[in-house]
């Protein structure tokens, strides 16, 4: 619903300030859910969970009013783009910051869900860049922003774990509490009319995203280390990141 009023009130100010406005509408990749991949713009929406279903809902208000006010409005459907600035509660970001603090001995475990199932994974900034170029458009359309490449959350700690020189296996565990009753299996997306009609591309490879994210978290770690040397409090060893 905040969406729906946040769309009613530019609506408001663009007739009785008569400014003309463009709007950027944050789709999801979860909204195609259980939908067979790859996902493009033309892809059956199938949510799975209560998050999903509001941002399809999203969606359809963006595109309702963008053809009964005649708005520029634009719906981003991004698939998952991280960063170094990712939350620590999503799981790109718990594995990173894991591998960090395992390798510098601020924990043992790193406890996660299903390790099978598989996303499309790109860098934050093409993201935006993607988000940026839409608004520039003459006319307001709905883009698809994908790599168009899958990876599993397995891929995704081995390979955290071998930037840091260390054998996950040893050091990760399942958690039945953290999967999910309504499994999303497999998100890829299908970014072509984006690469088409703004001329955008992916530049940072999953690989590089990864070491990227690794790097930043291992400097964080670091100085928790020498924090807690300096006698400073923190989470005790062996703290599992869920």
């Amino acid at each position: 619903m905040g969406t729906l009023r946040l769309l009613d009130a530019l609506r408001d100010y663009i007739v009785h300030g008569g400014n003309a406005v463009r709007c950027y509408q944050a789709g999801s990749s979860e909204m195609y859910g259980a939908a067979p991949a790859p996902q493009s713009e033309r892809t059956p929406f199938y949510p799975r969970s209560p998050y999903a279903v509001s941002k399809v809902a999203a969606h359809w208000y963006a595109i309702n009013y963008r053809e009964a006010y005649d708005m520029f409005i634009c719906n981003g459907i991004l698939f998952n783009h991280e960063s170094p600035r990712r939350g620590e509660t999503f799981v790109t970001r718990k594995v990173t910051r894991a591998a960090a603090r395992i390798k510098e001995g601020l924990q043992d475990k790193l406890y996660l869900g299903n390790l099978d199932a598989k996303r499309d994974w790109g860098f934050a900034g093409d993201y935006v860049e993607a988000m940026w170029l839409m608004l520039q458009q003459p006319k307001p359309d709905d883009y698809v922003v994908a790599t168009g490449e899958t990876h599993s959350v397995r891929d995704l700690v081995e390979q955290a774990f071998k930037e840091v020189g260390l054998d996950w296996k040893r050091h990760v565990e399942i958690d039945n509490r953290y999967l999910r009753p309504t499994e999303v299996d497999v998100l890829e997306g299908d970014a072509a009319k984006a690469r088409r009609v703004l001329g955008w591309h992916p530049r940072i490879a999953f690989t590089d995203l990864i070491a990227m994210m690794v790097a930043h978290d291992l400097d964080l770690a670091r100085r928790e280390r020498t924090l807690r040397k300096a006698g400073y409090g923190g989470p005790a060893r062996g703290a599992a990141t869920s």
